[in-house]
């Protein structure tokens, strides 16, 4: 391997010295003799490509290609700034592409299997998806060539009367009213012009009326307006289009109903419109809570979502071809352009990229802007999950069917918005060629269907550097949103789904019907969704039989030695990408009453005479964690302030569930309690809307493949593991404060100090010589009576009822009958002693 210092010569000369001189050459060149310099190129390449050298000479090659990769990436590592990958990412594709071409011909000339017709059949399954697969890799790669980043278009230059009218609409059929309103909520409070903004939910759930009327009241609570339309023709492209012939702003603003905005959306978006040949500004979409694939393989935030490689690399680098596309949700739309085309495309049940397609078609403009300014829920079941992806990957094929964005002449798309129309339109027709993978050890072992002729060593020769030095190329542009093999199993867990509905959509592109994803459920215990894997499951254990016949095979078979070794690889990788996949099916249980996300903010804690300022580690609508640089004396229910990223305030009450001391600071982990409609509403805004940037807009955690699949392998172990909630502990306030006790088993009061002070309880410390019936106290646990006096004047004495709950000896007190005693304050007595302890805290603050 090359030193640091070498890497950083050949970088400065691959990166800067080469360019410059490619650029010098081709400078002089007439695009036909470009052309010409091209093809002969590729001829050049052709020998190249078809050699077939002997085994030892093509793996020796194939070594030290992927040398050559490793130490791209290492000098990607050493100096990574974007015009270094950029180049480097260029040379690894040339590379990628040279060992796949090999690959692909080696695969074509020599491994076909015509013996036999079950052999014949199988063969040509693989062979057609491996096929798809080098189309699609290909395709990406022209995708990630470029990536495009933007910075927003600041709208302080120019005049306010000539920012445009936005309308903001929030579409919703029959989710719950909770979800609507801090949508809409956050919609209100989006910073723009009032005279120049209006919001408008958008209701199509006419068979719901009470839902409907309470959408109603909610709307004239926070200030906006209800649109109802008397049908529920074309889904939510159909409830769109109604309220564009019922509004008047120039752009429009679209959210789901569970999309929370942030303040600054339309700032930092509706200056790119001043370009006139914009037609949409599209944002990135975000989730607050974890998906099926997080939440039940317990990956606690180490791997990237799904739609992170989506909206993080794809979608910039469709930018760059004027590709982008329309998403549905968290994107401003130039509604004239749209009204142009007919308004939103009701033809498929993907009508926000099928609507992209016509607008580029028409020559306009999109805009994808990398700052995510949305919180969404992700689908918490793994049942809803595929329902959404169903939908996506079935409106995706109507659209590859009814316009053929390749070949389609009518349509007016550069070559290259084509390409990235033809690679999103194809994404999901990967369910069948991954499952022939799955299969074809299976069959080979089980079966004896060869479906590569002469599978052995030499084959391998020749994959292992096409698959290897294409996830070397992918590294540079997908290192930080898509880990190694997550794409796998993403693509195994929905498999049979999408390879049924894109061939079924292929066949008759009118068939199924707009479905809402169902958001804002609970899942209380573990269960098994058996339904949504079962021909996974049967798919592994099939592979799992497989593996069994392995030693009939070597004493049967011996001369088939290698092939048998390369099948039993291939179906343990297999394995244990289907273990996971089938995994995701077993639902964890939600613990928390509510999603908590890690989330800074200024935070204060205050008791009634004292404060300490602090930082929330995260947050939820339910509680917080707050970092304390020293620790505080009090009780377990406060009052704590948070303020926003933009300065909005929210002051609730709290109750101190645990304190964990590290070092000098102090963590508190408090739930909120008894907030009221307008204290959840600050709350809501303080969370999701004040926000300048989300945790989730960088990420440091980078691929490493060899972690990425250890980490998979121990999925088993992991989603089995047993929940165990935080113990609760006492957090109350230290106090000396003297009380005098009434208890009916004694003839005389008792004098005692109050140590420890809860609003549900609190420690008293005695001399227990005073008390001679303790034993009974223990037994019977009476309710005793409290007459705590400051003054001698007894005008401000306070007297409460406590009940006795545990009696302990202290040591270490230079008295052999020191005690203490825990008491609680009754359930029974909480409405006459409301306000009392609540007093006394404020007195011995």
């Amino acid at each position: 391997m090359t030193s640091p210092q070498q890497r950083q010569k050949l970088t400065v000369w691959v990166v800067e010295d080469l360019p410059y001189i490619f650029d010098q050459i081709l400078q002089w060149l007439s695009r036909r003799q470009l052309l010409l310099l091209i093809v002969s190129l590729l001829l050049l390449f052709i020998p190249l490509i078809t050699a077939r050298p002997p085994i030892w000479k093509q793996g020796l090659l194939g070594l030290i290609l992927l040398l050559v990769g490793r130490v791209i990436i290492q000098m990607e590592e050493d100096k990574p700034n974007r015009k270094t990958s950029e180049y480097l990412h260029l040379l690894l594709v040339l590379l990628s592409s040279f060992t796949t071409l090999r690959y692909f011909y080696y695969r074509t000339r020599y491994t076909l299997n015509f013996e036999g017709w079950l052999n014949i059949v199988f063969c040509l399954l693989l062979y057609g998806a491996e096929f798809y697969a080098i189309a699609t890799l290909f395709l990406a790669y022209f995708q990630t060539i470029k990536i495009k980043e933007r910075k927003a278009v600041s709208l302080e230059n120019i005049p306010q009367e000539e920012w445009f009218r936005v309308d903001i609409y929030i579409p919703t059929y029959n989710e719950d009213i909770e979800i609507v309103r801090k949508t809409t909520l956050a919609a209100v409070a989006i910073d723009y012009p009032t005279d120049k903004k209006s919001v408008y939910v958008l209701d199509d759930g006419r068979k719901y009326p009470e839902r409907r009327e309470k959408l109603r009241q909610m709307c004239e609570d926070l200030g906006c307006a209800l649109l109802t339309r008397d049908n529920n023709n074309h889904a939510k492209a159909g409830n769109i289009n109604t309220a564009f012939h019922n509004t008047k702003g120039d752009l429009v603003l679209i959210l789901d109903c569970d999309h929370i905005p942030a303040k600054s959306l339309l700032k930092e978006t509706v200056g790119f419109f001043f370009n006139p040949k914009v037609s949409f500004v599209q944002t990135p979409h975000w989730f607050y809570n974890p998906d099926p694939f997080e939440r039940n393989l317990l990956t606690e935030g180490r791997i990237p979502v799904g739609n992170e490689l989506f909206y993080k690399v794809l979608q910039k680098g469709n930018d760059f071809w004027n590709a982008a596309f329309f998403c549905g949700s968290a994107a401003v739309i130039r509604k004239t352009h749209v009204m142009e085309i007919g308004g939103i495309a009701t033809e498929t049940v993907t009508e926000d990229c099928h609507t992209a397609f016509r607008l580029h078609s028409k020559g306009y403009e999109s805009v994808y802007y990398d700052k995510i300014m949305v919180a969404g829920l992700a689908p918490e079941k793994f049942s809803a999950y595929i329902g959404q992806q169903v939908r996506w990957a079935r409106g995706m094929a109507q659209i590859l069917r009814l316009e053929n964005p390749l070949f389609n002449r009518k349509v007016n798309l550069s070559l290259a918005q084509r390409l990235c129309y033809m690679s999103a339109t194809s994404h999901f027709f990967f369910g069948f060629p991954r499952l022939m993978y799955a299969i074809a050890p299976t069959l080979f072992l089980l079966f004896g269907i060869n479906s590569v002729k002469g599978l052995g060593f030499e084959t391998l020769c020749y994959a292992l550097p096409h698959v290897i030095l294409s996830m070397q190329t992918n590294h540079i542009p997908y290192k930080h949103v898509r880990f190694s093999f997550w794409n796998e199993i993403f693509e195994f867990a929905l498999s049979f789904q999408a390879g049924i509905v894109t061939l079924l959509a292929l066949i008759n592109p009118k068939l199924g019907s707009f479905n809402v994803t169902d958001k804002g459920m609970n899942v209380t215990k573990r269960s098994f969704d058996f339904d949504s894997v079962k021909y996974l499951v049967l798919v592994a254990a099939l592979a799992t039989a497989a593996l069994l016949t392995v030693p009939l095979w070597l004493w049967l078979r011996p001369e088939d030695s290698q092939a048998v070794i390369v099948n039993v690889f291939w179906s343990i990788f297999n394995l244990i990408l289907l273990m996971a996949a089938c995994l995701v099916a077993f639902e964890q249980p939600q613990l928390r009453r509510s999603h908590r996300m890690p989330r800074k903010l200024k935070a204060v804690i205050h008791t009634p005479h004292h404060s300490w300022r602090g930082e929330t580690v995260n947050i939820s609508e339910s509680g917080v964690q707050i970092l304390l640089n020293t620790r505080p004396n009090i009780p377990d229910e406060i009052r704590v302030e948070l303020e926003g990223d933009y300065g909005h305030k929210c002051l609730l009450r709290g109750r101190v569930m645990r304190e964990v001391a590290m070092g000098e600071q102090v963590r508190l982990f408090v739930d909120f309690i008894e907030l009221t409609r307008t204290q959840q509403d600050d709350l809501v805004l303080v969370i999701y809307s004040d926000v300048n940037e989300w945790y989730s807009q960088r990420r440091s955690q980078t691929d490493h493949p060899l972690e990425s699949l250890k980490f998979i392998a121990t999925s088993i172990r992991r989603v089995f593991r047993e929940f165990r909630p935080a113990k609760e502990t006492k957090v109350r306030q230290q106090v000396q404060t003297a009380v005098q006790l009434y208890c009916p088993l004694w003839t005389n009061s008792v004098s005692a100090t109050i140590t420890e002070i809860g609003t549900h309880d609190l420690r008293l410390e005695l001399d227990g010589s005073q008390i001679s019936n303790l034993d009974i106290m223990q037994q019977t646990k009476p309710v005793i009576s409290l007459l705590v006096t400051q003054e001698s004047n007894h005008v401000n004495d306070l007297s409460f009822v406590a009940q006795v709950e545990t009696i302990e000896q202290l040591v270490d007190t230079g008295s052999v009958d020191s005690i203490a005693i825990e008491l609680s304050f009754p359930e029974s007595m909480k409405q006459q002693q409301r306000l009392k302890i609540p007093q006394l805290l404020d007195r011995l603050d």
